[in-house]
């Protein structure tokens, strides 16, 4: 027998109703509220992170957020514990170069999709501490320990790499920001109008590397300075002393 006139409609809108108040009536948890603040975040930037924009996320009052964090500096922290939770480490080859290259990949990978979590990292007052966050550094600490580097230098190539990863993703951020481009004629009479000044200002070097200074794909760009970083710890790493 086919349903009367209007009578799906109201099923369907019963069903999503009822999903809706399921989702409702999930407890609350710590999680729950640090994956929420995530979303938002990822959404909207550092600001929007707001007690009142997460419970409106939940579907809860803001105030009953705090039975689950003590305030929002104890959100952020565990945000942060949240993505670097997330990093998934590659298995191990026995290879020191092809495990450097994969981690480092990785950690793009994972900033790009929470860049804004860089902001959180750099204006962070205290050493991170779960195991989540624990387990990626002593991973990359044991690749980066087949040099048989002393800790100092091993801590040093440690933050080498973390501040190249970084900054690098914090670039292409600016570049995905800046919209796209205006089209290809005005792009190439742009870099012709360059081109004429650097040569009436005598600025050779300069001239020869611009054709490539605009336009290198970010991925070899990134390998790139992946390979300096690498080709400098092997040899750092067997130079005696």
């Amino acid at each position: 027998m086919f349903p009367r006139p209007g009578e799906r409609r109201e099923n369907v809108k019963e069903t999503v109703d009822e999903a809706r108040g399921s989702q409702r009536r999930e407890p609350l948890t710590r999680e729950r509220v640090v994956e929420a603040a995530l979303r938002v975040m990822d959404a909207g930037g550092l600001e929007a992170v707001t007690m009142r924009r997460i419970g409106r996320e939940l579907g809860v009052e803001a105030m009953s957020l705090y039975n689950h964090v003590r305030d929002k500096e104890d959100l952020l922290d565990a945000v942060t514990e949240m993505v670097m939770g997330k990093f998934q480490i590659p298995d191990p080859t026995g290879d020191w170069v092809v495990d450097a290259k994969a981690m480092a990949r990785e950690w793009r990978r994972l900033l790009r999709m929470h860049p804004n979590v860089m902001r959180l990292l750099a204006e962070r007052h205290k050493p991170l501490e779960s195991m989540d966050s624990f387990r990626p550094m002593e991973a990359a600490l044991e690749v980066l320990g087949q040099l048989d580097l002393p800790p100092r230098d091993a801590a040093q190539a440690f933050n080498a790499f973390g501040s190249y990863i970084m900054g690098f993703v914090l670039m292409e951020q600016g570049l995905m920001l800046g919209g796209e481009p205006e089209g290809e004629a005005a792009h190439r009479l742009a870099h012709e109008r360059v081109a004429q000044t650097l040569r009436e200002a005598g600025l050779r070097r300069l001239l020869e590397a611009l054709p490539y200074l605009a336009d290198c794909p970010t991925d070899d760009q990134f390998e790139f300075g992946l390979d300096l970083l690498i080709r400098g710890l092997q040899a750092r790493a067997r130079s005696p002393g």
